[in-house]
């Protein structure tokens, strides 16, 4: 269960990352560890350990990349869902990243439907694409129970099936097809080694691999030498727990490991005066392909396009909304038209 934190029980210190902490730490382990010359996430690498799971994952993601890559095929990598910030090591407490995994799982099913084939890394009870049009009792209520003893059956109400049908058939499809692939994140930890060996991986796709990153990774964490191995105790007072800014992943990820790839970011805010500029100042910091930008009162109706030199605004009316239609649809859509135009130009 989540435990919840109140301003007045907590104290919160959020330190730059150029702060002291190899002179201050008594940990001699990680002192040794750190050279002056390691950049902000080497020095992240080089402190945090892998998911428990990580060789294993490593193993389907390079099989699940080099299948696809003999065929031919585009790719692309969508990263879904928050990552947490564990508190302890023994995790009982943590800060949350707010994010269901709409945006990824919807866009997960659009990119399949142009055939693309699509490594879908996702925080763990976070939405997938397909499950996540029947969550709760939803799917439930979907089923009839024919109580026969020994011979009893499930079956789908007949007004449920024009539902469950197209949705089934499409899961059936991709999975069936080996054309999609999960892959799980907790911690903000998991989320980056897991991300880096994603990108080992898709470097041999060259241009043909699209990075969609629509994940909300947390902006900052707990050090591994800082935290305390054990539940912390209330009996003890309200702890002070210091916070550090988590590295950039995009700099690396641009320039060392993808850097052929079309990589898109997105930029979630609450002022929409700043939300252009925002995503233009990553863009010429980062040097990625684009950056779609949304509002968060109005993310699920309107994004912005915004690339080096233009931007443009994807939007649903309302009669689309009631239609049931997605704005990760017009999105998806938007983005593949952008990654072939991509294509094109380096074939010249």
């Amino acid at each position: 269960m989540r435990h919840k934190w109140y301003p007045h029980h907590l104290r919160i210190i959020i330190q730059s990352p150029l702060c002291d902490i190899c002179t201050n730490s008594t940990d001699s382990d990680f002192t040794d560890i750190i050279s002056p010359k390691m950049s902000h996430w080497e020095e992240f690498y080089a402190t945090h350990l892998p998911p428990t799971d990580f060789e294993d994952n490593r193993i389907l993601l390079k099989e699940f990349c080099e299948r696809h890559k003999k065929a031919g095929e585009r790719i692309v990598l969508i990263t879904s869902g928050g990552t947490t910030v564990p508190l302890e090591h023994n995790t009982v407490r943590f800060v949350d990243n707010f994010s269901a995994g709409t945006r990824g799982a919807a866009s997960a099913e659009y990119f399949l439907e142009h055939g693309y084939v699509v490594i879908f890394m996702h925080r763990v009870k976070s939405l997938e694409p397909y499950t996540r049009h029947f969550t709760g009792q939803k799917f439930m209520d979907m089923l009839e129970l024919h109580d026969q003893g020994p011979n009893t059956s499930i079956t789908v109400k007949p007004d449920s099936v024009d539902v469950l049908a197209p949705v089934l058939a499409s899961y059936k499809q991709a999975q069936e097809g080996g054309r999609v692939l999960f892959v799980t994140f907790t911690t903000v930890s998991d989320y980056f080694w897991l991300l880096r060996a994603a990108c080992e991986c898709l470097a041999i796709f060259e241009t043909k691999a699209v990075l969609f990153l629509a994940a909300a990774v947390s902006d900052f964490y707990v050090p591994s030498n800082e935290m305390p191995t054990h539940k912390i105790q209330s009996g003890a007072g309200a702890p002070t727990i210091q916070l550090q800014l988590v590295p950039k992943l995009l700099a690396p990820l641009v320039n060392l490991w993808v850097p052929h790839a079309f990589v898109v970011s997105f930029k979630l805010e609450t002022d929409e005066s700043i939300l252009i500029v925002k995503a233009r100042d990553s863009l010429n910091k980062y040097k990625h392909k684009l950056v779609i930008g949304n509002m968060l009162q109005t993310r699920r109706q309107k994004v912005v396009f915004v690339t080096k030199d233009t931007s443009f605004e994807v939007s649903l009316t309302r009669e689309q909304m009631l239609n049931g239609m997605e704005i990760e649809d017009s999105i998806v859509s938007n983005v593949i038209n952008s990654h072939t135009e991509f294509l094109k130009k380096r074939q010249y």
